[in-house]
């Protein structure tokens, strides 16, 4: 993933909000990279899918009538 540094930081910021501590994950995000770990792959496909997502041009929902 080195080659794509806003998907690697979309990971990373990911992995950093869901396993805070040594409790969630063991070990930090560079090491969870290195080794592929399953937390590290969980975080980089939580990342896909939020670029696909933003990819998408919004659309407006319409607002409610007020009754």
């Amino acid at each position: 993933m080195q080659h794509d540094l806003q998907l690697r930081a979309a990971a990373r910021a990911i992995y950093e909000n869901v396993y805070p501590s040594d409790e969630w994950a063991p070990i930090g995000f560079e090491e969870a990279e290195r080794y592929c770990t399953v937390h590290y792959r969980q975080a980089v496909g939580a990342a896909q899918d939020a670029r696909a997502v933003l990819a998408v041009p919004h659309q407006q929902l319409p607002l409610p009538a007020i009754l």
